[in-house]
């Protein structure tokens, strides 16, 4: 007679609410609390609760992280400058001058400092690796 054998049921990824997420991690940071115990009374791993933490601490763990994330953008208009000139929307490039302005970004302990005309090129990588 054949032996039948039960297969365990395949594990799916979980998906919880955000909202749940930083309840979890707020449990973290109450006084004799421990990531290990906060995990084990959710019924999930200590190193997900460890991510979610560090999530937490760069602001990240919020509705807006999830859909797209906004910088701060703050224009420092010089009046001894005269301000720039758009060009007309067309395919060409508009012509490289050197500028001596500069781009200051700021995410979480992250900042980043640029002076003159960025490379459109470095400037998306460097924002892709901040945003990350």
């Amino acid at each position: 007679m054949p032996q039948t054998v039960e297969l365990p049921a395949k594990r799916q990824n979980r998906r919880y609410p955000l909202e749940w997420k930083r309840s979890v991690v707020e449990q973290t940071f109450e006084p004799g609390a421990s990531v290990a115990r906060v995990a084990r009374d959710n019924s999930i791993n200590a190193n997900q609760v460890w991510a979610w933490r560090k999530l937490y601490a760069q602001g990240l763990l919020i509705e807006d992280a999830q859909t797209e994330t906004m910088l701060p953008v703050v224009v420092d208009v010089q009046p001894d400058r005269p301000a720039a000139r758009v060009p007309e929307a067309t395919n060409a490039p508009a012509p490289r001058q050197a500028a001596k302005g500069s781009i200051q970004l700021q995410h979480g302990n992250t900042s980043v400092r640029i002076k003159g005309v960025p490379d459109a090129t470095i400037l998306r990588l460097v924002l892709e690796r901040i945003l990350r």
